[in-house]
């Protein structure tokens, strides 16, 4: 392979494959991270937004729950929702919520997991579908007024990715 004296690529040649993996990986993340931020605020139930008149609320059982994602947003029945917060590499996609309601939820989707084989910017994606189950409604402290699921339960209905089991329950902490 032709290289410059600095190691890289002599112009006109493409980058090594693990290079142009981990450029992806790279690129794949920073676009999750911009659309995230970009989506409206309207998630947020009218409760949710602080001021003096809704400081004075209380919950009741008619305001709506909502899980909170990596970028502490709130969502209301997400089609994705990134589990793997600090590197990308575990998914939910495809989610079809059954129910969404103010002790549970439940979806079916896939969750996309990096079997960061020989690395993770080199690994490949690989699917297991999964009904997911969100549960354990808190108050959610930056937003008292509102309720946030506390707990997602995984229910691998295939295979799950090793070494998981079919059935894991996780603490949501954002």
């Amino acid at each position: 392979m032709n290289v410059s004296a600095a190691g890289r690529p002599a112009p006109g040649r493409p980058a090594p494959a693990s290079r142009r993996k981990a450029r992806t990986a790279t690129l794949l993340c920073a676009v999750a991270a911009m659309t995230a931020a970009l989506l409206p605020a309207a998630v947020l139930p009218a409760s949710a937004h602080t001021g003096a008149a809704s400081s004075a609320r209380t919950l009741v059982s008619q305001d709506p729950v909502v899980v909170v994602d990596c970028f502490a947003q709130a969502q209301m029945r997400p089609k994705e929702y990134l589990l793997a917060c600090g590197d990308g590499n575990n998914r939910l996609v495809g989610l079809q919520w059954d129910t969404w309601g103010p002790a549970s939820a439940t979806a079916t989707g896939i969750d996309m997991v990096n079997d960061c084989r020989p690395y993770c910017a080199a690994g490949r994606f690989h699917a297991y579908p999964v009904t997911v189950i969100l549960s354990d409604p808190q108050a959610w402290p930056e937003h008292p007024d509102l309720r946030r699921f506390t707990t997602i339960r995984l229910l691998y209905t295939d295979t799950a990715p090793d070494p998981v089991p079919k059935d894991v329950t996780y603490k949501l902490v954002y």
